[in-house]
């Protein structure tokens, strides 16, 4: 039987994303009264979220499915400083056009995991709209007075940096007084009590809330999430091919968007020993299906990960793009055929003969480059409709070209995708 009487922290706890909590019991009573509104921040350092942020969208979820209101909070004004925490040197300075564009983009992903309507709905707002207005004289002199420099080089985002002896900017080491601030802005404009976060923003999470109560004589509180890697140590959300990412609009860039049969066969490829813990973290199925799903062994294992990627996919994509995913994944796996529901690349028809076997793959983007595309031939790796290919200088021809039109280009068993003359 769980202590505690809330949905919110019998499902968070439960499903596995409770790391550190300022008082897990106070929390607790303030959730099972209902209401609870709640935050997470998310800088706008890319025009895209990827499967790192994951986790933390799934927390909003929850937040908002036990009755609670999440508050989506971007980044505006400090993506302008760069959150130091988990790097070691400054990031990139960004120009506020770009921030803009990359704040546009990752606005369209919130809405598939959370509610913007309704009683209890979601709230998007902007720490541009108060960060940019600060004067620095009153804003030092008001907050500034609240930090202390011992307990700012104590966090482990500077402590590392120190330690290592790598530089960190005085721009850098004030982002914990900006997000501190951010903290007691919502807990003023929307009566937020909670911010939730990773590990790394245990320290910024606890300067918030100190400063909140000591302003505001209010109780407010933070949890975090344990850092999410998988069962070989890798970083959740990257691997060999780079970030797995949560929009699928080619208008982004193809280096910052994931096609939703990409985003499929992330997830069907899951290793054996994650799949229960992944299935609690990032689906919304029953913790007693969860259990059956993950005793099963051998080869049934399989079955949980296809359960795991359709139902990953179906949230952010929809049911239709999880089907699809699955039949072409079916397809192209079990039957050997070159599914038309695979990543498809059209080039104009007339230029089908002017393309190399070492071109095609990485005109694929299944090779990186020419260099890799290299290795995977030398390797063996690289096919075109099934068939490995020798020679990186062979030319496509219509001859490659099957009866659905297109033309097959693998690496290895699991990454194919297509090319289409049009």
């Amino acid at each position: 039987m769980s202590k505690y009487k809330s949905e919110l922290m019998k499902t968070l706890t439960g499903r596995g994303f409770l790391y550190q909590c300022t008082d897990e019991i106070a929390l607790d009573a303030l959730a099972d009264k209902g209401g609870l509104k709640g935050y997470i921040g998310f800088d706008c350092t890319a025009p895209s979220l990827h499967v790192g942020s994951l986790v933390q969208i799934m927390m909003l979820r929850i937040l908002q499915k036990s009755g609670g209101r999440p508050i989506v909070l971007l980044g505006g004004g400090t993506t302008k400083i760069g959150d130091p925490s988990d790097k070691d040197k400054s990031r990139p300075i960004l120009t506020p056009e770009k921030i803009e564009e990359n704040k546009n983009g990752i606005k369209q992903v919130f809405a598939k995991f959370l509610d913007f309507d309704g009683p209890n709905a979601a709230i998007m707002v902007d720490n541009a709209d108060w960060l940019d207005k600060l004067g620095y004289i009153e804003f030092l002199r008001d907050i500034g007075k609240h930090f202390t420099i011992n307990k700012m080089i104590a966090l482990e985002s500077v402590k590392r940096r120190l330690d290592n002896e790598q530089p960190m900017t005085f721009l850098e080491f004030n982002y914990t007084l900006l997000q501190s601030y951010d903290y007691l802005e919502l807990y003023r404009r929307h009566g937020c009590r909670l911010q939730l976060g990773g590990s790394d923003q245990w320290g910024n999470i606890l300067g918030g809330a100190d400063l909140t109560r000591r302003l505001e004589t209010a109780e407010v509180y933070g949890f975090t999430t344990p850092l999410i890697t998988t069962a070989s140590g890798g970083k959740m959300g990257k691997t060999a091919e780079g970030a797995r990412w949560l929009n699928a609009d080619a208008s982004l860039g193809k280096q910052f968007t994931l096609s939703a049969y990409d985003y499929w066969q992330f997830w069907r490829n899951t290793e054996d020993a994650d799949v229960g813990r992944f299935l609690k973290l990032f689906t919304d199925l029953p913790l007693g299906e969860i259990a059956t799903l993950e005793a099963l062994e051998g080869a049934d294992i399989n079955q949980a990960k296809i359960r795991l990627a359709n139902e990953a996919t179906t949230m952010l994509h929809g049911m239709d793009a999880a089907v699809m995913a699955e039949e072409t994944a079916q397809k192209t796996f079990e039957q050997g055929g070159a599914a038309v529901g695979l990543p498809t690349i059209e080039i104009p028809a007339k230029t089908l003969g002017d393309i190399s076997s070492l071109e095609a793959g990485v005109l694929s983007g299944l090779c990186a480059s020419n260099g890799e595309a290299k290795r995977h031939i030398k390797a063996g790796a690289l096919k075109i409709n099934d068939a490995k290919v020798t020679d990186a200088s062979a030319k496509l021809s219509q001859s490659d070209v099957n009866a659905d039109g297109v033309i097959k280009i693998s690496v290895g068993k699991k990454k194919h995708a297509l090319i289409k003359p049009v």
